[in-house]
């Protein structure tokens, strides 16, 4: 099967530092092996991979590691960038670090409950924020109205 991913990076933050921890066996056996590469190995999937891109539907996008819901779909816009795109994610629900991966620098989004990886934020989106949650769908789950 061909990989899905561009390149690793580890987490450097410990899984213990979030209300929502287990050990690496548990998130293997809760997540696919494609999930546990993105959520916890911060991989990244191909661009247009995701269904979650033509996801139109009223509802909730969540963390699909721990459930915590994240983006409200009134959040959601078509970035063309290949992944699912919010401009604004739930109060409180996405913390974001500065990744200096791959030679550049970055901030990427992470799940406040579980340190899930999500995805990255850039400066480039629509108004009311500027800014654009480019985010991994799977490290999303999305529950309709």
């Amino acid at each position: 099967m061909a990989s899905l991913f561009g390149s690793k990076k580890a987490n450097d933050t410990p899984d213990e530092a979030f209300p929502v921890s287990h050990p690496e066996s548990e998130w293997k056996a809760k997540l696919s092996p494609d999930q546990f590469h993105v959520l916890r190995q911060h991989g990244t999937e191909r661009p247009g991979s995701s269904q979650l891109n033509f996801e139109k539907r009223t509802g909730l996008f969540s963390c699909a590691a721990c459930g915590q819901a994240l983006f409200t779909s009134d959040t959601k816009y078509e970035s063309g960038s290949g992944w699912p795109s919010f401009f604004k994610p739930i109060e409180g629900a996405v913390d974001t670090t500065v990744d200096r991966s791959l030679g550049m620098v970055r901030t990427e989004a992470h799940c406040s409950q579980c340190g899930g990886h999500l995805g990255h934020v850039f400066p480039d989106g629509p108004e009311p924020t500027g800014e654009r949650y480019c985010m991994n769908g799977l490290s999303l789950a999305f529950q309709p109205d």
